[in-house]
């Protein structure tokens, strides 16, 4: 769905059956609850990288097939591009999200319905579409970010969890 065809559902959103199931179902963007300044942005730029490096990393300790979670793949690669003001074609979308590409495209449809991106044609290539996080897309990925750089950066932790030097193994 392009941002155009998203426009054209969003006029049709009051109209009788919108909202059930196998129609749009948008959410109003919120309000951000918090404006977060740029160096804020930039700690949370690298924290999504870091993020989406990590996932790709851990197959090397764990079997891949033991994970998927193909649509936060595609919000931190949306989000990273975002940040960075650069634009992501849908087929890019789908191969950062490391699913096979019906499932990529059924979950980006999935964001799509649900307010958090929107794609965007191509206004040089017909053939091409672009995917974007939409402001309510990038508010909730702020907001989640600030909540896990919080998380791991909460004074005392390195008290609460003992280091591996002072964790006494049985022999």
């Amino acid at each position: 769905m392009t941002v155009r065809s998203m426009r054209a559902t969003i006029g049709n959103a009051s109209q009788p059956g919108a909202g059930r199931r196998g129609h749009a179902r948008l959410v109003e963007p919120a309000a951000p609850s918090a404006v977060f300044d740029h160096d804020t942005l930039a700690r949370h730029t690298v924290m999504a990288r870091e993020i989406y490096a990590v996932r790709r990393r851990r197959h090397k300790a764990l079997p891949a097939d033991l994970f998927g979670e193909p649509t936060w793949d595609i919000l931190l690669d949306l989000y990273i591009a975002a940040r960075e003001e650069r634009r992501v074609p849908t087929t890019s979308a789908c191969i950062g999200a490391h699913v096979p590409p019906t499932t990529a495209l059924r979950w980006l449809r999935i964001l799509e319905t649900r307010g958090l991106v929107e794609r965007e044609d191509d206004g040089r290539d017909g053939r091409r579409t672009f995917v974007r996080l939409t402001r309510h897309g990038l508010d909730a990925m702020d907001q989640t970010l600030a909540m896990l750089t919080r998380s791991f950066s909460t004074p005392g932790d390195a008290k609460a969890s003992p280091s591996p030097r002072q964790v006494e193994r049985p022999e």
